[in-house]
């Protein structure tokens, strides 16, 4: 009688699948946290992210989407200029086209951004809430949970083509 022996090794495997359940339990973290939505551009190359994941309402998708929003969102543009967290409070001195009071329309009253690099990868993610601003307590949480999913996706050989394809649905189950 012959037996399979596996392709990859157990522990491998078993990595792989770990880190496949992290990535979508902090992806449900995030969606938890920001109940207007988030948005997570993972691993920028030139202007675009190998993993892009959000929960925005449909209709402010289709809106950001056909006015393009990449270049007219100032959280965008901070992330890729800055390190760190800002809210987006704070950007709107520098939204010369109103971009985030265009947001305010769509429930996006409230946010906070992160700018995260390490190594040579950069990766932004947005949240956003309707009701109030994130308490400091929240900002640091979403920041940590950030930090964890740029990093679980940055790994060598983190992903495999299944394993994208799987959490790419996860992001389509997340859209509201």
């Amino acid at each position: 009688m012959m037996v399979a022996v596996p392709t990859q090794p157990y522990r491998e495997r078993k990595l792989k699948m770990t880190r496949k359940a992290s990535i979508a339990d902090i992806l449900h973290q995030l969606d938890r946290r920001s109940p207007a939505g988030f948005a997570a551009a993972l691993h920028i190359r030139f202007t675009r992210p190998i993993y892009l994941f959000q929960t925005y309402a449909q209709r402010w998708k289709d809106r950001y989407s056909s006015i393009g929003g990449h270049i007219r969102d100032p959280a965008v543009r901070w992330g890729l200029q800055n390190i760190g967290r800002t809210r987006w409070s704070d950007l709107e001195p520098f939204d010369e086209t109103n971009f985030l009071e265009e947001a305010k329309d769509f429930g996006l009253m409230n946010g906070v951004v992160f700018g995260i690099v390490i190594g040579e990868s950069r990766s932004i993610v947005a949240c956003a809430r309707a009701d109030r601003d994130f308490t400091e307590e929240e900002t640091d949480e979403l920041e940590a949970l950030s930090i964890e999913l740029h990093n679980l996706t940055s790994a060598p050989g983190a992903l495999s083509p299944s394993d994208q394809e799987a959490l790419t649905e996860l992001s389509i189950r997340l859209t509201r």
